[in-house]
């Protein structure tokens, strides 16, 4: 089994990872087998997990997928419980189980007169229903996993729950409001929670990734040709390192965050990973 980056040990922790088939959390996956954690993959689809579950089998780690829904508790409470049956009780909960609608999406950054008339998508067109479909997938998406898995917590030692959540969380990026929205509301939660269970053993922080390319934004960042959006150039040029991050980049923070030794009296943080876009000013 390959080292992980920092040597965090995670021997005979389990690990309970949602939205395990995405791309930056598959990697999470990875790099918590590969810390000897037993790792859960929650997921819509067991299809999309099972090239990370054959991967890190042949590298000799634990791990199994199930599949559910996060805004299902009926489901997760069930998963729960097969996870406890497989494994034990989970000690560490990664909440990566999030994600955009067009439907909450505006067409332009800026509106301009005549755009509520227009055949453009401004502010004034965005479905409540799509809106409130990103809250319930970001927010009631890290909220109700908490509930379930967080009860398994309560009282054991070395016990940690990460969210993920994003840059727009610290200043909301244009065109998609419903998402930076869902997003701040991730990282309030997440200090609500560590003030919350601060006396119970379990420490929540969070991952704020900058922009890494993936498929979840892939048509705003690059065009069907391939080649980069205006917005791509925009991105790059307020990103002092200049260029945009890769998945692998975020298991330090992963890591260290998730080690007892090293990060024991941190709770209640979001950690930007952005490559020094929140320190630009753009002067």
């Amino acid at each position: 089994m390959e080292k992980n980056i920092l040597n965090t040990d995670l021997t005979g922790k389990v690990a309970v990872v949602t939205g395990a088939s995405g791309v930056l959390c598959s990697r999470f996956c990875v790099a918590l087998a590969r810390a000897g954690a037993k790792v859960a993959m929650l997921g819509r689809s067991l299809e999309n997990a099972q090239s990370v579950v054959d991967q890190i089998t042949a590298e000799g780690g634990v791990v199994k997928a199930y599949a559910c829904n996060v805004l299902d508790k009926a489901r997760c409470r069930e998963v729960a419980e097969e996870i406890k049956k497989d494994f034990g009780p989970c000690d560490i909960l990664i909440n990566g189980a999030g994600g955009n609608n067009p439907g909450g999406t505006t067409d332009k950054e800026y509106y301009e007169p005549g755009d509520i008339d227009a055949d453009t998508k401004s502010f004034f067109d965005l479905d409540e229903e799509a809106v409130g479909g990103v809250f319930n997938l970001n927010f009631l998406g890290t909220l109700i996993p908490t509930q379930i898995f967080a009860a398994q917590m309560v009282g054991r030692e070395g016990c940690s729950i990460l969210n993920i959540s994003s840059m727009n969380a610290y200043t909301p990026l244009t065109k998609i409001p419903a998402y930076s929205g869902a997003k701040a509301a991730v990282s309030n939660f997440t200090q609500w929670l560590a003030v919350h269970f601060s006396k119970v053993g379990i420490r929540v922080n969070g991952i704020a990734p900058g922009f890494f390319s993936s498929k979840q934004n892939a048509k705003l960042l690059w065009n069907d040709d391939g080649t980069p959006t205006a917005r791509t150039g925009k991105i790059l040029s307020a990103t002092p390192m200049g260029r945009f991050g890769q998945p692998e980049e975020l298991e330090g923070a992963l890591l260290f965050l998730l080690n007892e030794k090293a990060a024991g009296f941190i709770t209640g943080v979001v950690i930007p990973v952005d490559g020094g876009f929140s320190a630009y000013s753009g002067v």
